[in-house]
């Protein structure tokens, strides 16, 4: 069902499977414990950042599928995006695999805009199991978005650290696990910011828009969830937010953050903190994913931003348009009042997922 900006999902396709990976800066933070592998150093065993990024959206999918328990031929479709130019990262990873692709770009808010299109593809029976993902890699971006890491600029308080690492997910039609029950799809909002260092308060506004669109579209309000984190607005970013909202008559509680705020420990120096497709990405295939499935959160609205900027688009002197997604989580009926068995995968199984990426890449 389609009410103005959102869908409510008939069905409720469900997450069977899911992966995270991130580097070594990552695996420090807050997080580290929730994700499934953490890579020794940056470059990931590879010549370039970009091909490093590239491994990790293979690994991430080989992870999510093993995860799910199924076969690389079950799958119907990858749904994946990335922040580089033309999502090499994600094209790229995809040759590798058997299935039909379609690329996103919905900048840092990839996460959700594939996890809701893929929804309702299954939800509206064109396809029984799907793959989305996406990441990022901090050396990637800040060459392309930023200046060559040889130069050691100055960062400005303002700004966030693009978290290196890459999340999927595999949703199904049939199985056990968390249930995509609704999906808001965001507009793009203009507030007028130019600071390519300053994306909190670019994206922050859009959060707003699509936060209001679904409260209104589902009738329902902030005291409905038992989490609502957006993706990476940072520090500054998520303080804006609650300002606007606020301004609009809504109070968001204890029960809101931000995962680009939580990511790291203050004494990384990330400054407002994480951002990045690879932010909300890891984050809700480790930590938010794993406690949907223990029942220790019953419903989760999960929306990352995105800010929809170009080097030449900046370049040129042009404002930094941002969207926000959004989809509402729950955790299967089995569990809403029961414990159940952590599903991490172990370590003997990551590295068989390693070494299927590096055959497949060798073909």
């Amino acid at each position: 069902m389609y009410t103005n900006q959102t869908v409510i999902f008939k069905h409720k396709p469900v997450i069977i499977g899911s992966f995270s990976i991130v580097g070594p800066k990552e695996g420090k933070g807050n997080f580290g414990p929730y994700f499934n592998y953490v890579m020794k150093d940056d470059c990931f065993g590879e010549k370039s950042y970009e091909k490093a990024e590239m491994k990790m959206l293979k690994t991430a999918i080989v992870g999510a599928i093993e995860d799910a328990k199924i076969k690389a031929s079950d799958v119907n479709l990858l749904l994946a995006g990335d922040l580089l130019n033309q999502i090499i990262s994600s094209s790229y990873a995809a040759r590798d695999f058997d299935f039909a692709f379609l690329g996103l770009f919905g900048a840092c808010s990839t996460m959700a805009e594939s996890m809701a299109i893929g929804a309702s593809l299954i939800d509206g029976h064109e396809f029984d199991t799907v793959v989305c993902s996406t990441g990022s890699h901090f050396s990637t971006a800040e060459r392309q978005f930023r200046f060559p890491l040889e130069l050691g600029n100055q960062r400005p308080p303002t700004s966030q650290w693009t978290v290196t690492g890459a999340g999927a997910c595999v949703l199904s039609n049939k199985g056990v696990g968390p249930r995509i029950t609704m999906a808001t799809f965001g507009k793009v909002i203009d507030y007028g910011i130019m600071d390519v260092n300053d994306m909190g308060a670019a994206m922050a506004p859009a959060a707003m828009n699509t936060m209001l669109a679904h409260f209104r579209d589902t009738k329902t309000t902030p005291d409905d969830y038992d989490l609502i984190v957006t993706g990476d607005l940072g520090k500054l970013g998520s303080e804006i937010l609650i300002d606007l909202m606020e301004d609009q008559g809504i109070k968001l509680g204890l029960n809101y953050n931000d995962c680009g705020q939580m990511y790291f420990t203050r004494n990384q120096n990330t400054l407002s903190g994480g951002s990045g497709c690879g932010c909300s990405a890891t984050v809700l295939n480790s930590y938010i994913i794993k406690k949907l499935r223990t029942g220790e959160y019953k419903r989760v609205l999960f929306m990352p931003t995105g800010a929809l900027m170009s080097t030449t688009a900046t370049q040129q002197g042009e404002t930094i348009p941002g969207v926000c997604h959004a989809i509402v989580l729950e955790c299967d009926e089995s569990v809403k009042d029961k414990k159940v068995k952590d599903v991490t995968l172990s370590r003997s199984k990551n590295k068989k997922i390693l070494e299927t990426v590096e055959e497949n890449s060798q073909k």
